[in-house]
Order: C-alpha cells, then sequence, then structure tokens
C-alpha cells in the first residue's frame, strides 16, 4: 500500500514569518459551550508556512492561483538532496555546480525538490534571515530548463528575493514555486507529489497541505 509522507509545517497563531509579511492569527470564534460548537477564526498571509507562489505574485499581469492548470500541482516528482544525512551550512550559496550532477532531472515540465536540511531551523528568527540561498545563476540555470514546479525546505529561494522571483516567474519559465517544505529526508529519490493551493480568485500564493506518495 502506498504510504504518505507529510512535508507540510503546522499552521500556529503567533507563528514567525517574515517581518514584512501580515502576522498570523489562529482564534477561537465560538466553541461547544458558548454555541454548541467549535469554530476558529484565521487571518494570515497567502505566503504562510509550507505554501507556494504563483506568476501574480510579482507580476501585475502574471497568472493567478485560480488561473493555474491542477496538475502543476500534482504529479510526479523528484528530489535532489543537497546535504545528504545533513543541512547546508547558514548563507550556503546553491549554485547551478550543485544541481548540475542531477542535470537530467531538470526536463521541461518537470517537477523537482531540493533538500537543504534547513528546515530544522523552522520557527527560529534565523529560519528566514540565515537559510541556504540560490544564486541568480542557479535561478538563471533552472528557469532555462523549463520545470513546472520548484520546491524547497527554505522560507523562499533566495537571499535576492525579487530578482529570483522575477526569473523563476517571469515569462518563458513560470514556474510553480514552492516554499517551506519539511521532512525531505523521508523521500526516496521519486515520488508522486500533491500540493494543491486554495482557490483563492485573482490571488498570488496559497498555503498548501504538501504531501508525497511513495510506494
Amino acid at each position: 500500500m502506498p504510504k504518505i509522507i507529510d512535508l507540510s509545517h503546522p499552521l500556529e497563531h503567533g507563528q514567525l514569518n517574515f517581518p514584512f509579511d501580515p502576522k498570523i492569527s489562529v482564534m477561537v470564534h465560538n466553541t461547544v459551550a458558548s454555541i454548541g460548537y467549535n469554530i476558529t477564526q484565521i487571518s494570515l498571509s497567502t505566503h504562510q508556512g509550507t505554501h507556494l507562489d504563483v506568476p501574480f505574485h510579482f507580476f501585475d499581469d502574471g497568472r493567478t492561483v485560480d488561473e493555474m492548470e491542477l496538475d502543476r500541482f500534482y504529479g510526479p516528482a523528484s528530489l535532489v538532496d543537497l546535504a545528504p544525512g545533513g543541512c547546508l551550512p547558514p548563507g550556503t550559496p546553491i549554485t547551478v555546480d550543485r544541481f548540475a550532477p542531477h542535470a537530467d532531472l531538470f526536463q521541461p515540465g518537470a517537477k523537482v525538490i531540493y533538500r537543504t536540511g534547513w528546515d530544522r531551523a523552522f520557527g527560529t528568527p534565523e529560519y528566514f534571515s540565515r537559510f541556504p540561498t540560490l544564486t541568480l545563476e542557479a535561478a538563471r540555470w533552472l528557469a532555462a530548463k523549463k520545470i513546472s514546479l520548484l520546491g524547497m525546505d527554505t522560507p523562499t529561494p533566495s537571499v535576492d528575493w525579487k530578482e529570483c522571483h522575477w526569473i523563476l516567474l517571469g515569462r518563458g519559465a513560470e514556474m510553480v514555486i514552492v516554499e517551506g517544505l519539511t521532512c525531505l529526508e523521508l523521500l526516496p529519490p521519486k515520488f508522486l507529489f500533491a500540493g494543491f493551493p486554495l482557490k483563492i480568485k485573482g490571488r498570488d500564493g496559497s498555503p498548501i497541505r504538501a504531501v508525497a506518495v511513495v510506494d
């Protein structure tokens, strides 16, 4: 029987995020005792925790979450483990040379997720400030491969966040970027990925429940 592996961080009240993003609030609205049922009020960013980006995140004329084909969020995927058995040191540049041994995985339309081990820092300020970072040269290399989805266990691909997103989400690439994954060390080299966003009309991204299905 296939095994389902959860690749998502939980969402919690007061959870840390990038300082310029809206803060997450998970508040009890009513309870069984007060009204007969439990119901919760949630306020959060579209980029809180484990989430995905689509082109509209950085381009006003880019496609929005509800405009993307569903198969962009689901299908066979490959793992590129950049730190087998461990974690890349803080701030490690993720260069083309690190991806080159796995170049055959980066085919047009492919879904590729890379592991740095940085998810172990989740919940700390350092998670958002010292993560291993994709170089712009590597971002251009990935964009040229025309893959469909790029996932990672860091909160964003690069400290050069604006320029990197322009490359990965821009015309000619327009890949789905899945950020903030976890438990990637449990994955085999090949697996089935699923990470569907909420169908938020006209918007830029969404928290997801990302999972891997493995035989």
